[in-house]
């Protein structure tokens, strides 16, 4: 792994962003937005399928705010990916970050565990949100909570 790390280190990205404020700064800024995007999503989906909102028709609703979620994901990871060459030892080292990582995992099986239920497929095709379901929508909100407490975490350790 840390062939991987040394590679990333001296990576032209790598060097690109350390060279340029104006360059990180963007990065680090578009990470932040797509942090936004995703967690903005997936707490508007989860809130609707605890019950909030209940004008909403979820069948409406469920399909795009996962999509604006997945859209926010591949963004955050990219641009996660793209700061993480800065310091990619540091990074590995702290246990914030491996925290973060970790959530995030845990917050993805869910996705997976919710999008492959009976209880999704019945939400989209117009019914209500099953004890499953919303079980899975509230351990949705505790671990992408969790994963962005985290991510605020890393700068302090």
């Amino acid at each position: 792994m840390a062939w991987l790390q040394d590679w990333l280190a001296t990576s032209a990205l790598a060097s690109a962003l350390k060279a340029s404020a104006t360059f990180y700064l963007f990065v680090n800024a578009a990470h932040i937005l797509s942090i936004g995007m995703l967690f903005g999503a997936i707490l508007a989906l989860d809130l609707r399928l605890l019950g909030r909102a209940g004008q909403i028709p979820l069948a409406a609703v469920a399909p795009y705010l996962s999509k604006i979620a997945a859209i926010g994901l591949a963004a955050a990871v990219a641009t996660g990916l793209c700061l993480f060459t800065v310091r990619p030892f540091e990074y590995a080292a702290n246990p914030a970050f491996l925290a973060k990582l970790g959530l995030i995992a845990l917050g993805l099986v869910n996705v997976a565990a919710v999008h492959f239920s009976r209880g999704w497929k019945a939400v989209r095709q117009g019914g209500a949100p099953d004890r499953a379901l919303r079980l899975g929508a509230t351990a949705s909100i505790l671990l992408w909570t969790a994963a962005v407490v985290a991510g605020r975490w890393i700068g302090f350790l």
